[in-house]
């Protein structure tokens, strides 16, 4: 399932993201063309005004806390906006986290999830 078709079909208050997430995104796009480039900060843009869409801010604490899970699993390839990201969901009660094209479960971030108060 793409990510705009599941975005679509949850309520607004279902849809989560950090700024640590939209950082990476515009990271990503950082060395490609300036078209494309204004693109994505258009998308971030829209989405930080977008009412069906809650941006959770980068705070000293998150990222306490995320360097926290990511020390905690170093077996595990999880980079430390994984790890936020896992942190948010826990503190937000959600279980379910859009991962490129699919929907993960709560099993994704569960093994974690014990290592770090919330």
């Amino acid at each position: 399932m793409r990510a705009l078709e599941f975005s679509r079909s949850r309520p607004p208050d279902q849809i989560v993201t950090t700024d640590e997430v939209l950082s990476e995104y515009l990271t990503f796009f950082s060395g490609m063309t300036p078209s494309v480039r204004r693109k994505a900060g258009d998308n971030a843009a829209a989405l930080l005004r977008n009412p069906r869409v809650k941006v959770m801010p980068q705070s000293r604490d998150s990222f306490l806390a995320g360097i926290e899970l990511y020390r905690a699993r170093p077996d595990k390839g999880y980079s430390l906006t994984d790890c936020i990201s896992m942190i948010t969901m826990r503190r937000e009660g959600l279980t379910e986290a859009l991962t490129n094209d699919r929907i993960s479960s709560r099993k994704v971030f569960a093994p974690c999830s014990g290592k770090v108060d919330g």
